[in-house]
């Protein structure tokens, strides 16, 4: 009898020991604690900024105990991307940043690798983009802008900070395309930043700059250019007399985001759990003042959703890119 009893209870002993241990397996795996943010870039670019704050707004606000950083340029982002594929198994609390330029450069070849090589988190904040000219511009909209190209598509040279095919380029493009403009014809002047962009724009060297929301509006608040047209589907709290260009009748929309990737193969359970840290970071009154900070407009795309934007951001943009002839 007593041996039935002590083997009915090491068994029970053992069941419960299974039990416990298990669910303290699912606890580490679903709470986030730490978040090691790998930076594609330098310090004080976009990526870093965003990271950084995201990571300062995380642990200040008690939403994680811990956010550490890591800058890791080269390759256009590449390096980093290939850094987290190839240690991706020792990589479980690590989050890359990244942006639109990780969609266009996979295109067009500056890295072997895509977002599918990565575990698509959520995208966190947008820039959009903004169609510019100088305050004293003849062009009051940017229907003016669009009647001038149909009429001579030599008498509008548009700026940009990025190169031929890049992110500038490809918008004035989309959005000329979408006016029933030959995209093949725009006038684009390639710049090394943005700044340079609005410096030649000031200038009259061209007639409208295209550049990010962020960079505009506070230059339009300084009343030196006038924001003709915003990429955004609804106008900008920023900007509010700024129409969209789906309102002016052109179905065109763009956000440049800054999101977040984990290593390939993170569990569905920790993306799950990231996803959650995110969204708790939104409701913060530290988030919203940074956000207004640097101008950013919330952008969130939770995992399968975040997958679905990126695959039409790649498709739009890689069909305009075929129609310039970047890309076979």
């Amino acid at each position: 009898m007593f041996r039935k009893f002590f083997g009915l209870l090491v068994c029970v002993l053992a069941f419960s020991s299974f039990v416990f241990v298990g669910a303290g397996n699912v606890k580490a795996e679903t709470n986030v604690e730490k978040i090691h943010f790998l930076i594609p870039g330098g310090a004080g670019g976009g990526w870093d900024t965003t990271a950084r704050t995201v990571g300062k707004v995380l642990q200040d606000t008690g939403i994680i105990e811990e956010a550490s950083f890591e800058n890791m340029s080269g390759g256009g982002g590449g390096v980093a991307i290939n850094y987290l594929i190839t240690t991706a198994k020792r990589q479980k609390d690590t989050l890359m940043v990244n942006s639109t330029p990780i969609v266009i450069r996979s295109l067009t070849g500056v890295f072997p690798q895509s977002f599918r090589d990565l575990t698509p988190v959520a995208s966190v904040i947008a820039d959009y983009a903004a169609l510019v000219v100088p305050v004293k511009s003849e062009f009051n909209s940017f229907k003016d802008i669009v009647s001038a190209f149909k009429k001579n598509p030599n008498s509008i040279k548009v700026a940009g900070g990025s190169v031929k095919g890049g992110m500038d380029h490809l918008v004035a493009a989309m959005a000329i395309n979408a006016a029933g403009g030959d995209p093949l014809k725009l006038q684009y002047v390639p710049y090394d930043a943005g700044g340079k962009a609005m410096a030649g724009l000031l200038s009259g060297d061209t007639q409208m700059l295209s550049t990010g929301f962020g960079e505009a509006v506070n230059l339009a608040k300084q009343g030196e250019v006038k924001i003709l047209a915003v990429t955004a589907p609804e106008r900008l709290p920023e900007a509010p007399d700024v129409p969209t260009l789906k309102e002016l009748g052109y179905n065109m929309e763009f956000a440049n985001w800054r999101g977040f990737f984990g290593p390939p193969n993170l569990s569905q359970d920790k993306v799950d759990a990231y996803v959650s840290v995110l969204k708790k970071m939104y409701k913060t009154d530290m988030w919203e003042k940074m956000r207004k900070k640097y101008g950013w407009q919330n952008l969130f795309h939770p995992d399968k959703e975040f997958v679905a934007f990126l695959e039409k951001q790649e498709k739009e943009v890689g069909d305009m890119m075929k129609r310039l002839g970047f890309l076979q």
